[in-house]
């Protein structure tokens, strides 16, 4: 059994987890009660009395089965047990991406947490988040900012913790980097990148310069948008920044929510709501405008580099 740190919850796990960062020593000591297990065992085609259902999943009380076909089945419970069967000829090393992303991240959403589908970096002390779908680059951004000297603290989910307390606390996900092999070769990290994400895909692990392993205090929200179209460019520069206001900014979130389908399922659009408003009041949540090029990222983070500078300071650390 493997241990590992992910989102600020201890996971055992009969899977290697490409990318997880391993728990401390000490973490398997019989006193030591994880939060999440994951282990292989047979997993139902269905689930009896569900009372709730999509086309590759089933709900039952706090069961949820979920399925991807031809590759893997999961039934995870009440958020802290989650068992995983392959399909036919799949392997482990190929359905383990499946367990690792959509699997946790939906025992989070069952323990009641606010999940973003986001990658954050620290600025000065604070998390900042760029959310947006597969592809709008999320973690190409995080990458670019780790290379001048951001620590990375998500590549994939961010949890959100003391929603209606203060300032909420972004925690870290343990996981490693999974760029594209353009990215990689753009961003010259060659030598950090690790196995492939699926064997299919030309998407790998990469090692970040540098991680936190502290949760932090949230800091901003950045939507990515690809800019086109003279109406979005405000100043002549195809780089823009456009504050939400907060019906605008919880319509985001909400959206970003990683599996967003869940979150009316569980019961939870107030969760949102309010991770909204605490982003709105923290630093704010902005769509971040840029072209989808390249060539045009550092002038991207020199944007975002410049507009951190204007920010207050950073709240004081609780406790």
């Amino acid at each position: 059994m493997a241990h590992y740190l992910i989102s600020g919850l201890r996971v055992e796990s009969d899977l290697d987890l490409p990318g997880a960062i391993a728990a401390p020593d000490g973490a398997a000591a019989p006193d030591i009660v994880p939060d999440i297990v994951i282990l292989a065992g047979p997993v139902p085609t269905s689930l009896d009395h569900a009372d709730q259902h999509g086309p590759n999943w089933q709900m039952a009380g706090d069961a949820f089965l979920l399925r991807v076909p031809d590759v893997v089945r999961m039934l995870l419970i009440g958020g802290q047990h989650l068992t995983w069967q392959c399909e036919g000829a799949t392997r482990p090393e190929d359905a383990v991406i499946f367990v690792a992303a959509s699997g946790i991240g939906l025992l989070l959403h069952q323990r009641g947490r606010a999940v973003l589908h986001a990658s954050a970096v620290a600025v000065d002390g604070r998390a900042m988040l760029f959310c947006g779908p597969s592809g709008a680059g999320k973690s190409t951004i995080a990458a670019m900012l780790a290379r001048r000297g951001h620590d990375l603290l998500s590549d994939d989910q961010c949890v959100l913790s003391g929603l209606g307390q203060g300032t909420p606390m972004v925690h870290p996900d343990g996981r490693a980097m999974k760029l594209w092999r353009q990215a990689i070769e753009r961003l010259q990290l060659d030598r950090r990148s690790g196995a492939a994400v699926r064997e299919s895909i030309a998407k790998f692990y990469v090692e970040p310069d540098s991680t936190s392993a502290a949760a932090l205090p949230l800091g901003g929200i950045y939507v990515l948008r690809d800019a086109r179209g003279p109406d979005i460019i405000a100043d002549g520069t195809p780089i823009a920044l456009h504050r939400l206001n907060l019906p605008d900014a919880a319509q985001e979130v909400r959206r970003n929510a990683y599996r967003p389908g869940m979150v009316k399922r569980l019961g939870q659009d107030g969760l949102y709501l309010q991770a909204a408003a605490a982003a709105v009041q923290a630093g704010g949540v902005w769509r971040l405008f840029r072209p989808m090029d390249f060539g045009m990222m550092d002038a991207v983070i020199d944007r975002l580099a410049a507009h951190w500078e204007c920010l207050p300071e950073r709240p004081e650390p609780r406790g």
